[in-house]
């Protein structure tokens, strides 16, 4: 994976870039995500149909060590994945087809404590932001139109007081 990293002020969003040439790579991001990640942590991916979303969040379970498949909860809108050991359960959000963001989301009936889960949500832009300022964000950047290409380019950004001293470039390593 290649990356670059600019200077970083410390009252500035913590941003690294990263080419992603497979969907092996792509897993192996989420993996390398879930050892940053705690519980009350929200992550928001963004970018195209069959960009690697999904991809990205099955490789956060691994990494968490959490139950069940993780596949695109589209018809669900969320699913919890409980974890088999300590650590945080996984709760992964297809926010694309939810009108009032993360309230309606309590209204699901998740039998789970957003607080004590790692969140992860899909298509959440204009919809999230409110629960907190203090999220990391995930761009994935792939070619448009009809191409095979399995390059992405993901940015990932740190927001907040619980990012400003993460240490994203191990995400690259």
């Amino acid at each position: 994976m290649a990356m670059e990293a600019a200077p970083h002020n410390p009252g500035d969003p913590m941003t690294v870039d990263l080419t992603i040439t497979s969907p092996e790579q792509m897993r192996e991001l989420g993996r390398r995500l879930a050892k940053l990640l705690r519980a009350g942590d929200l992550v928001m991916l963004s970018g195209e149909l069959g960009a690697g979303k999904t991809t990205l969040t099955r490789g956060l379970g691994e990494g968490l060590g959490v139950r069940g498949a993780v596949t695109s909860p589209t018809f669900v809108i969320a699913r919890v994945h409980p974890s088999l050991g300590d650590g945080p359960p996984l709760v992964h959000v297809d926010a694309y087809r939810l009108s009032g963001g993360l309230d309606e989301m309590e209204d699901l009936d998740l039998d789970v404590s957003l607080p004590e889960s790692v969140i992860v949500v899909e298509w959440g832009e204009g919809k999230v932001e409110e629960l907190t300022e203090e999220r990391l964000q995930v761009v994935i950047h792939r070619a448009v139109g009809d191409t095979t290409d399995e390059v992405r380019h993901v940015t990932v950004t740190g927001l907040g007081e619980r990012w400003a001293t993460a240490d994203l470039s191990v995400l690259s390593a």
